[in-house]
């Protein structure tokens, strides 16, 4: 035979295949599920719950696929980030015959939580740049209620005053029909601030206007004056994907001087206040073992942005952004992960408020934090290796039935980011348009309420280093 390794692998999967037929379907073990109990919600409905389970009464399931749907659904559940706690057992009524008892431990829902914080990017620019200056902070009141009417429904009422004022509410309620698949959500409020950044210098540095005054104790007039509302309608059939609709409303004045002397371009065109219509999709996949802090697992989104109605001028802008994460579990208490993000905005030459680039919320690279590189264009990838090195649990220091112990979970990690921001050579910085690189070690302490503590020692191609402190929650 001219070909005689291409017979033997045709040769062995058409016995297998014959094999497969004559199998006996009927020797497949099946576990029927007469119940589905629930203990421990005194909020959350029940059907909240199940609707994450992939456990109903009367399904039938491969035995051998048990184990892993009863930890899939657990995952799903927690994940909603309404328990500290959920443990899914299947209870044997005899070999075929189970029921499945769901046993979950509720957070605390409310908080009225007094604010007092500083009003930067992050707490290593108020610390380093600003020397914990006390009257660059917020002050108030958040009140939060995760789950309002058990459905797992939001409502959040913010009263905050100090250096930056804020009044607004919203409320969003992710299973408003029957089937438990679609939502919708409202918003609105004002906020105003005594300092506008309304420029990047050089260094990569935010360049802000404040009103002089003669006592530099005295905190100036609000110079910047934002109101909005917004809707918002999400469908999630499944578990793993959602699909989010935006409509918000914006309107934004700044103080003349500085449409008028320091950046013509803030809203293009000399003006100094400008309304505008943000219509946005986003698509979201998430399928991980914590969704707060993940580290097996992945994510992925997408989202299509088109502000204003036009597309030149003004501050129109069609924007384009994507995401994806990868978590793995490399055994032994090793994991690594790996993520990705990009975005871009056309056209290209765009009003200063809408080229943020790295250096806001996630979109930055650890180890350049006190920098601030704009562009209409950017892209973003991390790399993390860790190990769990130490785990145990403290008494709470008050007596909780719901919360009998905080954990301690710690996790050393090294680390290496790299990425990319685009901006037109008239708004060029040192930092923009070149090859960004930056890595470093640190240690990671996720505890209560699904809070993450990183202390993050950093190293960048501008040869600086220095520890830099993040914080991040669930709540």
């Amino acid at each position: 035979m001219k070909y005689p390794g291409i017979f033997f692998i045709y040769f062995f999967i058409a016995a297998s295949l014959s094999c497969c037929a004559q199998q006996n379907p009927d020797s497949i073990s099946y576990v029927h599920i007469r119940n589905v109990i629930i203990k421990g919600n005194k909020t959350t409905k029940d059907y909240i719950i199940l609707r994450e389970a992939q456990l109903k009464a009367n399904d039938s399931i491969v035995a051998a696929l048990m184990p892993g749907r009863l930890e899939q659904s657990r995952k799903n559940i927690y994940n909603t980030s309404l328990f500290n706690e959920v443990k899914i057992t299947a209870e044997l009524i005899d070999t075929a015959i189970t029921d499945i008892l769901i046993e979950v431990k509720e957070r605390w829902y409310i908080f009225p939580t007094p604010q007092f914080q500083p009003v930067d990017r992050n707490i290593n620019e108020w610390l380093k740049t600003y020397h914990a200056d006390l009257q660059r902070v917020n002050y108030g009141i958040k009140f939060v209620h995760y789950n309002l009417s058990g459905r797992r429904d939001q409502l959040r009422i913010y009263l905050l005053n100090g250096y930056t004022r804020n009044i607004s509410f919203s409320y969003s309620a992710p299973y408003s029909n029957t089937s438990l698949t679609e939502g919708f959500s409202v918003g609105g409020g004002f906020s105003q601030n005594r300092e506008v950044d309304y420029n990047i210098s050089y260094d990569n540095r935010i360049t802000s206007f404040f009103p002089l005054v003669k006592d530099k104790s005295f905190i100036g007039s609000f110079v910047r004056n934002n109101y909005f509302l917004n809707l918002g309608y999400a469908i999630r059939k499944g578990i793993f994907n959602r699909h989010t609709f935006f409509a918000g409303y914006n309107y934004q004045k700044v103080d003349d001087s500085v449409a008028r002397f320091y950046n013509p371009n803030y809203f293009r065109d000399g003006a100094d206040s400008r309304q505008f219509v943000d219509l946005v999709y986003t698509f979201n996949h998430a399928d991980v073992n914590n969704i707060n802090y993940p580290l097996t697992g992945n994510t992925y989104y997408f989202s299509v942005l088109k502000r204003g109605f036009g597309f030149n001028g003004g501050v129109n802008m069609l924007s384009l952004e994507g995401g994806y994460n990868k978590y793995f579990d490399l055994h032994r208490n090793w994991y690594a992960g790996i993520g990705m993000q990009a975005k871009i905005k056309l056209p290209f030459d765009q009003a200063y408020i809408n080229q943020r680039g790295l250096g806001f919320g996630e979109a930055y690279l650890r180890g350049l934090e006190y920098y601030i590189i704009d562009g209409v264009a950017y892209s973003l990838a991390r790399t993390t290796l860790k190990k769990k090195i130490l785990s145990f649990k403290l008494p709470m220091p008050f007596k909780s039935k719901s919360h009998p112990y905080i954990p301690f979970t710690f996790y050393a990690k090294t680390y290496g980011d790299v990425g990319y921001s685009y901006n037109k050579k008239q708004y060029d910085t040192y930092l923009n348009n070149r090859f960004l690189y930056t890595g470093g070690f640190g240690i990671d302490i996720f505890t209560f309420y699904d809070l993450n503590m990183r202390f993050e020692y950093s190293f960048n191609q501008l040869g600086e280093k220095g520890l830099f402190l993040h914080t991040q929650s669930g709540f």
